[in-house]
């Protein structure tokens, strides 16, 4: 007999876990979630989005104190510890904890603290923190447990000039220099929060450019402003051996160089959360990163048991990862499914942060596609005067006969919120997606939002006199 029953257990109160569960409760189900953690949020409300993105803008404002005229008239440039920052950091994930407690105690929804595992497809234990065990009973599972850090055998995170994206919180000093191995989103993200921090940075890419994802003209600007920050970008290195000593570490690298800091934060790549989870007990596999595989519904290959977020890998967004939860949700419920996560909007929180949706120009130059360009430098917008934040980019790639936009690229301050605006219009149906709406609408002045209307002025412009007539 088990101790509890109900209709969803969630495991893992992350993004995917908060939305499946306020879905189902909305039917009538009763919901449980568990997690190991005695506050909820999962990794993201306390080891990755929330924190990182709370300490980047502590920093950002911290450079733009040091660099703007007016603040300089008054006084030197303040510098502050990273351990000091991540004081602002701590005081948002306390009121991300609260507001998401008290949700879940507004909608009845049980929280169980402890590590669950799979006894059958029905039927998990929960392993609490004074040993004892629970057994709980459910007509459907959610697995939303998110993801960890790589660690490779040969590197030693005992050591304590040595992190990972998730120890890295508690470091409580600021290094002078440091490695950071792994230039993929988060690695260039902690990139340019140590470099505003005035933290020599060496940023070991395996690859041959950074974030190959992005757009060519947008991940050259990524590359322009972290090297104007100081930071040393090495391409399509690999680390050999890592030699630790009590102040530091030094990373041979397999071309033979030799590279030395005060602390290595390692970057390159991330597991799915799932050892230890009984997951063979229900004769669920997952691969090599420790990812679940599931289908378009976000189901398993055990019928009742589902999973989202991070644990089934791309596109690992906080956003993506809810309506994730809320498809699977609805799934079990056998409601329709409303909430599509397909064309989703990646935000990159480097200093200047980047956001993109849709194509961008390799991938519609390989598909023959026949596009144009319009363009709007935030150095010409009168908001971004006004702000300081001259630094950036939009670009709306449309489609050169149909004007349908294809894709929309931002590099620049608050380019995570900018992007929206151009996803709305592309989610329109049929002709209401086109370029000329931006140019038929008026803008509030001064606003960022108004290089939407300059890019799409520029990009008609670059169309030919014949198609310009015809556009009328």
């Amino acid at each position: 007999m088990a101790d509890f029953q109900y209709d969803l257990v969630i495991i893992g109160s992350g993004p995917a876990g908060e939305g499946a569960a306020m879905s189902a409760v909305k039917q009538g189900w009763s919901v449980a979630v568990v997690d190991e953690r005695a506050m909820v949020g999962g990794n993201c409300t306390h080891l990755g989005t929330i924190p990182s993105k709370a300490l980047r803008h502590s920093v950002r404002r911290m450079v733009q104190f040091n660099t703007m005229p007016m603040f300089r008239s008054v006084g030197d440039p303040r510098w502050c510890s990273f351990s000091e920052v991540m004081e602002a950091a701590d005081q948002v994930i306390r009121k991300q904890v609260e507001g998401r407690t008290r949700e879940y105690s507004r909608n009845r929804i049980k929280l169980h603290t402890g590590r669950a595992a799979f006894v059958d497809e029905h039927h998990i234990t929960l392993k609490k923190a004074d040993g004892t065990y629970d057994k709980i009973q459910s007509r459907y599972f959610l697995i939303a447990t998110g993801s960890s850090p790589y660690h490779p055998e040969d590197v030693n995170f005992n050591h304590p000039c040595i992190f990972d994206s998730d120890s890295i919180l508690n470091l409580d000093r600021t290094p002078r220099n440091i490695i950071i191995y792994g230039a993929g989103v988060i690695g260039c993200e902690y990139a340019s929060i140590f470099a505003g921090l005035d933290t020599r940075v060496d940023l070991v890419n395996t690859r041959e450019g950074l974030l190959s994802f992005l757009d060519d003209e947008i991940s050259d600007a990524l590359s322009y402003h972290l090297r104007d920050l100081n930071v040393t970008v090495r391409h399509k290195e690999e680390y050999n051996k890592i030699e630790t000593r009590d102040n530091g570490i030094t990373m041979e690298l397999k071309s033979g160089k030799r590279i030395h800091a005060e602390a290595l934060l390692w970057c390159n790549g991330r597991s799915g959360n799932t050892k230890n989870m009984g997951l063979e007990e229900i004769g669920l596999n997952v691969d090599a990163r420790g990812q679940v595989t599931v289908n378009d519904n976000y189901q398993t290959s055990v019928d009742n048991i589902y999973a989202a977020g991070d644990v089934i890998g791309w596109p690992a967004l906080a956003g993506a990862a809810y309506d994730q939860g809320r498809s699977a949700s609805a799934h079990m419920c056998g409601l329709p499914n409303a909430y599509h996560v397909e064309d989703v909007a990646t935000g990159i929180y480097t200093i200047p942060e980047i956001s993109f949706v849709g194509k961008n120009e390799s991938e519609l130059t390989e598909q023959q596609v026949p596009y144009e360009i319009g363009r709007a430098y935030f150095k010409n917008i009168a908001r971004a005067h006004i702000s300081g934040e001259e630094v950036g980019v939009l670009k709306i790639l449309f489609h050169q006969e149909t004007l349908e936009i294809l894709g929309v690229h931002c590099f620049g301050a608050e380019a995570a919120e900018i992007i929206h605006i151009g996803q709305a219009i592309m989610n329109q149906p049929g002709k209401a997606n086109s370029i000329e709406y931006f140019i038929s609408t008026t803008f509030n002045y001064p606003t960022m939002a108004e290089a939407y209307r300059l890019a799409a002025i520029n990009g008609i412009n670059r169309l030919n006199r014949e198609s310009r007539k015809l556009i009328g």
